[in-house]
């Protein structure tokens, strides 16, 4: 398993760019008067949130996005905030990733000399690259668009579920004009420099008519051997074009095959505006041919930017706040909108697709597949948000991952991209997906099938530690990198396994597993209360400083995109044997308060992805995101309350850099709307919500057989974060935490918050949540 840093050898002169909040450009503001309004996709495309403002669907196939560079860890979307020169636009983007690959098929629109070299940002000179401006761009659910001002080329983009479509208008264009082109860079995609260009295995081009362009391409990136086709559609026909093979002009073919292949679309009497319609498949050009047509649409652009504008405004209105203040109103939407922009749909419109054995499958009727499952970042609460919103979605994914492991030679997926196992972070965190869809009951998961799959991870496969792991009860510092986070998610995988099995009717399984889950205890030590990289002889690695990657900094990291005070605090599922290894409820607290306390200096070996930082805690990178709740475990819950308001109105904000770190395929959205609602899921398979601190005087979600739940906060307010008491469904209620079965038979649950602590709420070892409970 590879952690997202190893994939980018520039990551170290990488900084982080200063975007003010006054710089939001005044034409992403509301522009219709659905839920969209609230939406601002420019927020997280600065700093480090690495996310898109492009056009696309919920969960759909395309992202048609502008690119303003392709070759630095902050443009891992292909978009920057601070960049000030547009390359073109491409239909296929990561979400707020650390890591890059994608940016499929750029257009570029252009009048006069064609140029077929990218640039680079610091020499945009001679290139396709050009100037661009905030003040003449607009971004809003499903549409996109920006007047170029070197040219005064206005791109419009917007997307259906399998197509993306494009609106130029150029100025000047008829006879006498400069003469507009299309140049298509489909060579273009990711680089980790500016020195490696993305690795082609092969690809093609073919003009099938003066209207039609199709290609295919296999890329070697960060999953290796993606397999890529396209269809492009035109609404005039092209005067003439011009082939490039290598940046070198052919000439007497209109099909070519090469590893860096372009093509110039020229036209000299534009009647009215170019519409420009893609779309792509992973099986075959027929594939592409045929999801070109699936929306019925045509080149009809106001219709499929209604259309996507109707779609997105359904999907936001799955939670509906009451709220004062317009900053929060933006932030919450704008998140539940990027938490729905992944996974995304991978098979076309036929139902045919590229299955993780890189053969082509055909789905039954009524079945989807998905792909860009950041499963490391969002088990732990983009799909657990998912269950309450959208739980029949919820479960087509976790049945989705229990088919992918079924065909992938590698077993149970880590992190599938569009058909490929990259291999990228730690543990296997599709397992807590699946069980949890099976805790909570979710419709569709087939619990035998799943434990086929994993039974022969948990007992069988000799990789990444995993024998060491099972028999030593830990991983060694000395044989494997990333060790103690290894062995702590590893066990947290063994407690979900543990509830796949017994669902499955393999109860001895099940019981085993739930032991293993325990294998925690195995690198705490009790001396220093860290969690610690241990070597194959049983010692303590030394030297040790909780601060560090790992114990030795030419060999590897011990941890994985922190050290021993997040991993310290990674427990998820057996909280109260995890507190009796401290001593007790006071000693854990007293530990939950040096981390936040800390100093937030790290080492020059740390990843860049540790931001947002309060203390120790780290909330732009996931191993954090529990920890804050975890004092309700100890009865401390108004320092949870306290935290958690601290960090909904620290880390995010209504701005270009308005998120603390990579958004990650919608997981850091996700944080920010559970949270803001109220509650949290610190072991997701469990079904648990712990309270926290709600930000909004009212919310409601329609849940199961349409019933409401709405939440409400009382005499509430920036100054009082405080929960004095709780009542549920007309009933007090003194428990600091909620089932999602309760929830989800919907009712009233009322917070009346104080600007001073309630320490009796929660204290009671009766009302705190309930961890590792028997299966």
């Amino acid at each position: 398993m590879l952690s997202r840093r190893t994939l980018l050898a520039s990551v170290a002169a990488t900084g982080l760019g200063s975007v003010l909040a006054s710089a939001l450009p005044r034409a992403s503001r509301a522009q219709t008067a659905g839920m969209t309004a609230f939406v601002d996709p420019m927020i997280g495309t600065g700093g480090h949130g690495h996310v898109y403002p492009g056009a696309s669907l919920p969960f759909g196939m395309i992202q048609l996005s502008p690119d303003t560079d392709n070759a630095r860890w902050d443009a891992c979307s292909g978009y920057y905030y601070d960049d000030k020169t547009l390359l073109g636009f491409s239909h296929t983007h990561l979400s707020g990733t650390g890591a890059s690959d994608m940016l499929d098929l750029l257009v570029v629109p252009v009048t006069g000399e064609v140029r077929i070299k990218p640039g680079t940002l610091a020499d945009p000179e001679g290139s396709y690259r050009t100037r661009m401006s905030h003040a003449q761009e607009t971004a809003r659910p499903g549409y996109y668009s920006i007047v170029l001002p070197e040219n005064g080329i206005r791109a419009e983009l917007t997307a259906s579920t399998r197509a993306g479509l494009h609106r130029y208008t150029f100025p000047d264009s008829g006879p006498e004009g400069k003469g507009a082109h299309l140049l298509i860079d489909w060579a273009h995609g990711f680089r980790n420099d500016d020195r490696s260009a993305t690795r082609l295995l092969s690809s093609s081009l073919r003009l099938m008519d003066d209207n039609t362009l199709v290609g295919s391409r296999q890329v070697r990136q960060w999953a290796q051997g993606r397999v890529i086709h396209f269809a492009l559609r035109m609404s005039q026909p092209a005067e003439s074009m011009t082939f490039y093979k290598d940046d070198t002009e052919i000439t007497g073919a209109t099909a070519y095959n090469g590893k860096s292949l372009k093509v110039a679309l020229h036209f000299k009497d534009l009647k009215g505006p170019l519409l420009v319609k893609a779309a792509l498949s992973a099986v075959d050009i027929d594939g592409a041919l045929r999801n070109l047509e699936d929306d019925g649409a045509g080149f009809d652009f106001d219709a499929v930017a209604a259309a996507a504008d109707t779609a997105w405004d359904t999907h936001l209105k799955a939670i509906r706040i009451e709220t004062d203040r317009a900053e929060d109103r933006a932030i919450f939407y704008t998140a539940l909108y990027h938490a729905q922009m992944a996974p995304t749909l991978f098979c076309d419109a036929d139902g045919r697709y590229r299955g993780m054995d890189k053969q082509v499958h055909t789905l039954s009727e009524g079945q989807l597949n998905y792909s860009t499952y950041s499963l490391w970042d969002t088990y732990r609460a983009l799909h657990p948000l998912m269950t309450i919103i959208d739980p029949e979605r919820a479960g087509a994914f976790a049945q989705n991952l229990i088919e992918q492991g079924e065909q992938s030679p590698s077993g149970p997926v880590i992190w599938p991209l569009q058909g490929i196992e990259t291999f990228c972070m730690t543990g296997w965190h599709s397992a807590p997906v699946i069980a949890e869809a099976l805790n909570k009951g979710l419709p569709g998961i087939d619990a035998r099938r799943a434990w086929a799959v994993y039974r022969k991870l948990a007992f069988e496969r000799d990789t990444q530690g995993l024998n060491s792991y099972r028999g030593k009860g830990y991983i060694a510092c000395d044989q494997e990198d990333q060790s103690v986070s290894k062995t702590l998610e590893y066990a947290y995988d063994d407690w979900a396994m543990a509830h796949m099995a017994q669902a499955a009717g393999a109860t001895v399984d099940a019981i085993l597993m739930r032991e293993r889950s325990r294998n925690y205890r195995h690198v705490f030590d009790a001396t220093t209360q860290f969690c610690r990289p241990r070597l194959n002889n049983g010692q303590w690695a030394l030297p040790f400083d909780p601060r560090s990657m790992g114990y030795n900094s030419k060999l590897w990291w011990d941890y994985t995109e922190s050290n021993a005070w997040q991993a310290t605090f990674l427990n998820q599922h057996d909280l109260y044997g995890y507190i009796a290894l401290f001593g007790g409820d006071a000693a854990f607290e007293a530990k939950l308060d040096a981390l936040f306390n800390a100093p937030s200096d790290l080492p020059s070996d740390a990843p860049p992805d540790m931001t947002g930082m309060i203390g120790q805690y780290v909330h732009g990178n996931e191993p954090s995101h529990h920890i804050a709740y975890l004092y309700a475990y100890a009865g401390a819950h108004h320092k949870t309350q306290a935290r958690v308001r601290q960090i909904l109105r620290t880390q995010y904000r209504a701005a270009p850099d308005g998120m603390a770190g990579n958004e990650d395929c919608g997981q850091m959205s996700a944080w920010y709307i559970l949270s803001s609602l109220g509650f949290y899921p610190v072991d997701p398979v469990s079904g648990v919500y712990v309270f926290g601190s709600p930000l909004f005087p009212k919310a409601e979600i329609t849940v199961t057989g349409g019933q409401v739940l709405t939440i409400r906060t009382e005499q509430g307010g920036d100054d009082r974060p405080y929960i004095e008491s709780v009542t549920w469904r007309g009933h007090p209620y003194t428990r600091s935490w909620i089932t999602h079965a309760d929830l989800m038979i919907g009712g009233e649950l009322v917070f009346t918050m104080s600007d001073t602590p309630n320490l009796d709420f929660g204290r009671a070892e009766a009302d705190r949540p309930p961890s590792f409970q028997v299966i």
